[in-house]
């Protein structure tokens, strides 16, 4: 009975630190060797494929610099790993280990934060509509009756229903399986609109056949945090990521970062997003902060 007693200790002790380690991604770093980024394939200048299973954009090379941090701490070289990942599947992949850090273009809020950590904001995004330059729609107004493209798994279309200016509005809504479908339902004249974030809208009309066909509605559909995601309760990785985006922050490193990435020509097709740092996004800059969307809203 003994014996019986003390494997089942020893077996829940062996549980018990299991799941610890897969809450505490730096141990599980020093134990395997291995960390896992995931990555988004069209994310605009966020987090985008280059091909051949390479990646790159701010959120991705934000990502870089704190698993350079991880690798310090666990005292060995790592085996980085991208992991494509999608609006519907990213923080199930976060949960279950799939993905250590997800470095793609998650919005922050409250629903979420049940499921998942983020760190300190590193981008604030403003939810814009793209159309068809051509197409006459060049008010919030003027969806009526339209077709509406969006991503799956994404909050988008919520933000154009809860708008003031669309509430009488009765508009017909097409799904696209990432951003890059979205888009694709937009120029194929399958949709008269895509909805999204800002920079996603810009970087896939700037790589885009003919960037000069589309253009961005000027309203803005709603103001959300954006901010890099690991696992609930991973509070070491937790901390070692906001201090190397504080760091970032205070060096000036970070501002070289959004030049970089959204002032500059970006690879493959050097093309420019042309995209400025905005006045909230300095905020959540100079006050480090892990605020859900819904805070933003009280403003």
């Amino acid at each position: 009975m003994k014996k019986v007693l003390l494997a089942a200790a020893i077996a829940a002790a062996a549980s018990g630190a299991a799941f610890a380690q897969a809450n505490d991604t730096i141990a599980k770093a020093k134990s395997s060797g291995v960390v896992t980024m995931g990555v988004r394939e069209s994310s605009g200048a966020l987090s985008y494929t280059l091909g051949d299973g390479k990646f790159a954009g701010f959120h991705v090379e934000i990502c870089q610099r704190i698993l350079a941090e991880l690798e310090k701490q666990a005292g060995k070289k790592l085996e980085v790993k991208y992991q494509a990942v999608t609006s519907q599947n990213r923080i199930p992949l976060v949960q279950n280990g799939t993905v250590d850090i997800e470095c793609g273009s998650t919005t922050n809020n409250a629903a979420r934060q049940k499921d998942v950590s983020f760190l300190n904001t590193t981008y604030v995004e403003e939810v814009k509509v793209a159309v068809k330059a051509n197409s006459g729609i060049d008010t919030i107004a003027k969806l009526n009756g339209k077709t509406v493209a969006t991503t799956t798994g994404t909050t988008s279309v919520q933000h154009l229903r809860k708008h003031e200016r669309a509430a009488s509005l009765d508009f017909k809504e097409v799904f696209g399986k990432d951003h890059a479908d979205s888009f694709l339902l937009l120029e194929s004249g399958r949709a008269d609109a895509f909805v999204m974030d800002g920079s996603i809208l810009a970087g896939n009309i700037a790589n885009s056949r003919n960037p000069g066909d589309f253009k961005l509605l000027g309203e803005v559909l709603n103001v959300e945090p954006i901010a890099i995601m690991v696992r609930k309760d991973d509070a070491a990785l937790k901390k070692l990521g906001n201090d190397v985006i504080a760091g970032l922050v205070k060096s000036g490193e970070m501002n070289k970062l959004w030049d970089k990435w959204f002032l500059q020509p970006i690879p493959p097709k050097n093309i420019k997003i042309g995209l400025a740092l905005s006045e909230n996004t300095k905020q959540a800059w100079a006050s480090p902060n892990d605020k859900p969307m819904e805070e933003y809203a009280k403003k």
